[in-house]
Parts: structure tokens; sequence; C-alpha cells
């Protein structure tokens, strides 16, 4: 099987933003196609939306899927995952900037109107990889603590990265290859 991976972006992104299409390129030298879908309705994101994308660019998930999301990204691949029917499993997750509330932000709202299925969640990936910065703007550090938690997630604390976007000035993003690499050895 060919080893896959989904790179999904966050509130106001775009696939050739930032790190993304350095990743891409990064992961296809090591062998593993990666694809970064454009969300619908970036700037106004609706989480239905954003979850029937991902299966829609996903197709079949199975053990060669891999996924990484940045922001908003990161739990639209939680919600995502919630929505698996038995046996459906992925190889591994990469959360970078996640979070699990929505952050007094109102447009991201409608991602946080049920509670997180943190069961469901770790039942269909066991191989969890959460990155945050330590000078994040919207403080998101801690939400590593959460990801341990709730699905025993490696945690990965950047130093200056501030939220891993473009508008940051970050291009590359070795950790966010490596941890991939390391889910997918």
């Amino acid at each position: 099987m060919q080893k896959r991976a989904f790179l999904i972006h966050g509130w106001g992104g775009y696939p050739e933003e930032g790190w993304r299409p350095w990743l891409e390129e990064a992961l296809l030298k090591h062998g593993i196609q990666a694809v970064s879908p454009a969300m619908p309705d970036t700037n106004t994101p609706q989480m239905e939306k954003w979850i029937e994308h991902i299966h829609s660019v996903v197709g079949e998930p199975d053990q060669e899927t891999y996924l990484l999301g940045h922001s908003l990204g990161s739990i639209a691949i939680l919600r995502y995952l919630e929505t698996f029917k038995e046996k459906q499993k992925v190889g591994g997750v990469v959360l970078i900037a996640g979070f699990t509330d929505d952050l007094g932000v109102p447009e991201l709202r409608n991602f946080f109107l049920k509670p997180i299925d943190w069961e469901k969640i770790k039942s269909v990936c066991s191989k969890y990889i959460s990155i945050e910065s330590d000078n994040d703007p919207y403080n998101l550090a801690p939400y590593n603590e959460a990801f341990k938690k709730y699905l025993g997630a490696e945690t990965l604390l950047a130093h200056n990265m501030m939220h891993f976007s473009g508008d940051d000035g970050i291009s590359e993003l070795p950790i966010a290859l490596e941890s991939v690499l390391k889910l997918a050895s």
C-alpha cells in the first residue's frame, strides 16, 4: 500500500501557505504521497463541510494514511476521526498548534458544539504527536497536555515558532517532517 499524508490547513489558510509546499516535497522524497487540500469556506469554516471534504479527499483511510493538521485543521481531523466506521483506522496523526475549545472565537464555535469523543478518536488511531510553540500568540502550549492525557500523544514543544504559519515566516518545518516519518516507520 502507498503511504499517504494529508495536510489540513487552518482557519484562513490555504495549501500553498507557509511550510506545506516544502513538507509535501520533503515527504515525497521519502516515498510518501502528500496532499494539501484547499478546505472549503476557509474564512468562515463550517465543521460539517470540512469533515465532508476530508472524507472526499482521503477516500478510504487505512493504516498507511497519515493526517497532519495545523491549528483548526487539527480539530477538523479529530472530528473527522469521530465519524469512522467500525474497523476504519489511520496510521498516525500530527497535531500542530492544535486546541480543544473555540478559544473564544465565534467563527470556530461550530467545531465545539458537542464534546470531543476522545475514546472514539483513540480507538481509530493509536499514534499521535502534538506540536506546540513556546511563544504561540494564542498560548496553545497547554493543549499539549490535553492531547497527551486523552490520546496518549507524544508532545513536542518547539522554540520560537509562533503559530507555525507563513505569516510568522515559517516556510520549512522539519519537526513536522520528522513527526510524520516517525509515525510512518
